[in-house]
């Protein structure tokens, strides 16, 4: 196989390492054809190691380039030679922190230029900033194409930003349905460092996954669980659990002790084995401030859990309440805690929900289609103009 014959797709983002975002990118280079793209992932600050072995290809090339805070004009001639050393034949920014980029592709000759909106910036979580709308607006010359993941997000783009309709693809999040799928009935819950007595007979473990950032808020979450735990019998079977770490973990910690919630909740850390994480759940939670389409929820409704979330961004294209899960307002601990206790109470609502999630999943939320997408994409923008 010769690489002049693939196309070389160059993912540039901020920092490739836990999140949502950047699983999107390990999912699409995992699942496109081999033989028909080769692929380079590019961060202006790191490519962490232990995130980058999730890519299960051998011959994808990372690059840190440990960019300083702030515009990243003096990077501009170290993009440029890279662009120019590595040839690709399209650059695929994402998110407002990479955006930039697309101008030093455009002066080294890159073909085509793809622009991801993932989702909210974290110091704009409603997209109503005009500074970042007009930066947006400014760099659009050296943009081709975008893609929204959501259709609150492509409204921005349109409707905000100034950007063409024609120009913006929406392209939602698919999840791997093989790699997470619901526990069986008779499956015991297994998850290694699982606390002895957590998960006893009759609990009911509400979990999440994600970042502990503001933008997130997982500290609601906690205040929810705790105002829950104080409804009888139904809260006292709750357990929460949270997998992820960050900035917000020790504030959590101090919630935790304050509440006396120390046996009751698991600050579970940065975990490898999420799917697993998934099984041992009875149902997800996402107390987000803002959202694009949300990895986490989609991998929570593949793996037969009822969701409850946040009314924010993407998060209502994915829930449909009722039937898969339910949403509640952001920053509402009162109102999560109430959605936290009717699933508690009702063994055959979680499993009613969550198995309608699951199909939801499989219908419109599958990965074959989103790599479909992205191919058809990539390869309309390698076309020779003119070209059926």
């Amino acid at each position: 196989m010769k690489d002049v014959a693939r196309p070389l797709v160059l993912h540039l983002v901020y920092r490739f390492d836990v999140g949502g975002l950047e699983n999107g990118v390990v999912n699409l280079i995992n699942h496109l054809p081999a033989e028909r793209f080769r692929h380079a992932v590019v961060a202006l600050t790191e490519c962490t190691e232990g995130f980058s072995r999730r890519i299960e290809r051998a011959d994808v090339r990372f690059v840190s380039l440990h960019k300083p805070p702030g515009h990243g004009l003096k990077l501009y001639p170290r993009l440029y030679r890279l662009f120019r050393a590595l040839r690709p034949a399209i650059v695929h920014t994402r998110n407002l922190a990479a955006l930039e980029a697309v101008v030093p592709a455009r002066l080294a000759g890159v073909p085509a230029t793809v622009h991801g909106e993932h989702g909210w910036d974290v110091s704009d979580p409603g997209g109503t900033r005009r500074k970042f709308q007009w930066l947006r607006r400014a760099y659009s010359p050296f943009v081709n194409r975008y893609v929204a993941l959501s259709g609150h997000i492509e409204s921005y783009l349109v409707e905000r930003v100034g950007i063409s309709p024609a120009r913006v693809a929406r392209i939602c999040n698919g999840v791997d349905a093989r790699r997470f799928h619901p526990r069986l009935s008779a499956q015991a819950r297994s998850l290694a460092g699982l606390p002895e007595g957590f998960a006893t007979p009759g609990t009911v473990i509400v979990g999440t996954v994600g970042r502990q950032q503001a933008v997130k808020d997982p500290l609601a979450l906690v205040r929810a669980f705790a105002l829950a735990r104080t409804h009888g019998e139904v809260g006292g079977r709750l357990r929460l659990l949270l997998a992820g770490d960050g900035p917000l973990r020790a504030t959590l910690e101090a919630e935790i002790r304050s509440s006396g919630l120390e046996d009751a909740v698991w600050l579970a850390g940065e975990r490898a084995d999420v799917p697993a994480v998934m099984r041992a759940l009875d149902v997800f939670a996402l107390p987000s401030r803002a959202e694009g389409i949300s990895n986490t929820v989609l991998e929570a409704m593949a793996s037969g859990l009822p969701v409850v979330a946040t009314a924010v961004g993407g998060n209502a294209e994915l829930v449909v309440p009722g039937e898969t899960g339910a949403l509640v307002a952001a920053e509402d601990p009162r109102g999560m805690a109430e959605a936290l206790l009717c699933y508690a109470a009702d063994a055959a609502l979680r499993q009613e929900q969550g198995l309608a999630a699951r199909r939801r999943v499989e219908a419109e939320f599958s990965i074959e289609r989103m790599v479909a997408r992205y191919a058809e994409l990539y390869e309309s923008l390698l076309r020779p103009q003119g070209a059926a």
